[in-house]
């Protein structure tokens, strides 16, 4: 443990905060610590069995508490918080909550429903899609770690986009399918046994605050997106089936291309063969996106299914990809 860096973790006892966990004890180079900000329940007392160390939440341990990072797995008012004070100590962060993912104060009290009280943050915050902004990540001190469900959709849609290949006027459906798991570890009346076993539904329609991250990072008007989340009966995973139309007709090939073109070099997605399609079963408990193709040239239709474990490259995964970026180790480490 010598030379190993410390990182902390606020939100370790959330589904997305114990994955960090399991992950970070994997690392060659960092030792996880876990932050407690709150009064801790006693099921949370005995988390991970107790044997990990633990430290309060308190400017003595962001002063003194040797941290070179700190993941924020937390609800978005808690990060907009705390985030401030680990940046104010000199610490790089981390933050997988929602708190800096937009650009502007007007578009985040749109979508959130609550006003920002630091829009400075919103413009210095770099989005941590690796795959497309892992350089400027590198320079971070702040990597707002992208939704779960924009990470699957924006890895889909973005090559399609900027290739300039879609009928943008025909409109793009993404029919977005998710884990019970990526509501967070709170229970509700949605979340129950009882209301989630033997039942499908859908949530938040037209309005999930999901939504301007792939308007942003795909370069999308929101009129050109219908977005609908729709609650698997399963613990975790997502799959995503998206509903585009090209300008000219196009083949798998032609599609595949594009893909390829993009993500040859990218450890983490992964293009299906012609004929083959992803599942939840390819993906869970893994960092991997995986893009499946279906195009019918005649009609210029093409479905893309695309699929992702919430919990991994969803969240903690994913996190743990920028959390390499900014602290400079190779990016795939404790991932593969």
């Amino acid at each position: 443990m010598g030379n190993k860096i410390r990182v902390g973790i606020v939100g370790f006892t959330g589904y997305s905060g114990a994955e960090l966990v399991k992950i970070l004890e994997r690392h060659s180079g960092v030792k996880p610590v876990l932050l407690e900000h709150r009064t801790q329940t006693e099921d949370e007392k005995h988390f991970l069995n107790g044997q990990r160390e633990r430290m309060p939440w308190s400017e003595e341990t962001l002063q003194n508490g040797d941290l070179g990072a700190i993941f924020f797995a937390t609800p978005h008012e808690v990060s907009l918080d705390l985030v401030p004070q680990a940046l104010d100590a000199g610490i790089k962060v981390v933050d997988l909550s929602g708190a800096f993912r937009l650009r502007t104060a007007d578009n985040y009290e749109r979508w959130y429903n609550m006003a920002h009280n630091r829009p400075d943050l919103l413009t210095e915050a770099v989005y941590g899609l690796p795959e497309y902004f892992r350089n400027v990540t590198k320079m971070a001190r702040l990597v707002s770690n992208p939704g779960c469900y924009p990470t699957a959709a924006n890895l889909s849609l973005r090559p399609l986009v900027v290739e300039g290949v879609l009928d943008r006027g025909a409109g793009i459906v993404c029919d977005a399918k998710s884990g019970v798991s990526g509501a967070g570890k709170k229970p509700s009346g949605k979340t129950h046994f009882s209301s989630v076993t033997e039942n499908f539904s859908a949530y938040a329609v037209l309005t999930h605050r999901h939504v301007p991250e792939v308007l942003l990072t795909s370069d999308l008007a929101e009129h050109e997106l219908s977005f609908t989340a729709q609650l698997l009966p399963v613990h975790r995973g997502i799959l995503e089936t998206i509903y585009v139309r090209t300008a000219e007709p196009m083949s798998y090939d032609d599609i595949a291309a594009i893909y390829t073109k993009n993500y040859k070099d990218e450890p983490f997605v992964r293009i299906f063969p012609e004929g083959q399609l992803p599942d939840l079963q390819s993906v869970n408990y893994t960092n991997f996106c995986d893009i499946g193709i279906k195009a019918d040239p005649t009609t210029k239709r093409v479905v893309i299914v695309a699929a992702i474990d919430n919990l991994v490259k969803g969240a903690a995964g994913q996190a743990v990809q920028n959390m390499n970026l900014i602290l400079g180790f190779p990016e795939a480490e404790a991932l593969l």
